[in-house]
């Protein structure tokens, strides 16, 4: 069972991720977080296979939160949801220490297997 951490800062949006990921049995959406600050109390708080995090968080940047998680759980795969192109930033993401990038725009199955590839280790 891959278990998740969606942090997004509209509720309908993780709303809709827990809906469609509610169908898949080897995935499980262990909680959600709508802030950055509440986010890095979760990080700290459970281990968590993924975290699936916004780019465009209302209190922090989710570039700077990738950050803090990686630097405080190295190990810790995230996966960035974006409304933005792949283009204009999923080069600076992943060097950042993103294990991948998915636009919002994308279709579940798209985001699913995003989370299937880096729970195997792949980006």
């Amino acid at each position: 069972m891959i278990k998740l951490l969606i942090v997004d800062d509209h509720a309908v949006v993780r709303a809709g991720i827990q809906h469609f990921l509610a169908e898949i049995p080897d995935i499980e959406v262990g909680g959600e977080a709508a802030t950055a600050a509440e986010a890095m109390r979760m990080v700290r708080a459970q281990d968590w296979d993924i975290v699936v995090l916004d780019i465009g968080m209302p209190d922090r940047s989710g570039v700077d939160v990738l950050m803090q998680i990686k630097r405080e759980k190295p190990q810790l795969p995230v996966l960035i949801l974006s409304m933005h192109p792949e283009n204009r930033y999923a080069v600076k993401i992943l060097r950042s220490g993103a294990s991948g990038y998915v636009q919002k725009e994308a279709l579940a199955i798209e985001l699913i297997d995003a989370i299937r590839t880096i729970s195997r280790g792949h980006k």
